[in-house]
């Protein structure tokens, strides 16, 4: 991973005591994500939903603790599309509960690049980026978190509205924040050693 710029700076991480932020953003349809699923023979399974295109926007950071190694994960919603403010202000309340140095890990995405200036300038005695490669997903942990809720816990969810897909979505991130097996195997997937 190192020859392709991805783990080469983790060393300067533990170095410092520094914080590994790898955040990223997704969202969340009222359309249901439609999933395989068992049934009695003869009963296929029937979805009713209307076309719904209303949506969650999520902002999620798993973080790799500087002593410990130990992972988190964090996360927060808002109705809207994630643009660079929600991310420079993301940040810094991830700053203010995680105090120290940080080594910040996302892909160059637009409202990333809008971001990153802003949190360059103000916030350079503690924050540095290191940029994922681009078109690749896979190597963000962060993505595993969003397919685990996605398609494992939420598929064929018919919420109602959007305050029963936020109760849904936020249930399935706080159970996998907790659960350091589950957290460390989104590591294992993207081949990121801790």
């Amino acid at each position: 991973m190192a020859e392709r710029g991805v783990a080469s700076h983790k060393k300067g991480a533990r170095q410092k005591g520094a914080w590994i932020i790898l955040e990223d953003e997704t969202g969340f349809m009222l359309e249901p994500t439609r999933r395989r699923t068992w049934s009695p023979q003869g009963l296929t399974p029937v979805h009713k939903a209307w076309d719904r295109r209303d949506r969650l926007s999520a902002i999620g950071a798993l973080t790799v603790s500087p002593r410990r190694r130990r992972l988190n994960l964090y996360f927060q919603f808002q109705p809207r599309n994630v643009e660079g403010p929600d991310l420079v202000g993301f940040v810094e309340q991830l700053h203010h509960r995680l105090p120290g140095p940080m080594v910040l890990v996302w892909d160059r995405s637009g409202p990333h690049k809008s971001a990153n200036t802003a949190l360059l300038t103000k916030h350079a005695d503690w924050l540095s980026i290191e940029p994922l490669p681009s078109y690749s997903p896979k190597l963000n942990p962060q993505e595993h978190c969003w397919d685990q809720t996605k398609y494992h816990d939420l598929p064929n969810l018919l919420a109602n509205d959007l305050d029963a897909l936020y109760q849904a979505a936020s249930a399935s991130l706080s159970k996998q924040r907790f659960d350091q097996n589950l957290l460390q195997s989104h590591f294992r997937y993207a081949r990121l050693p801790l």
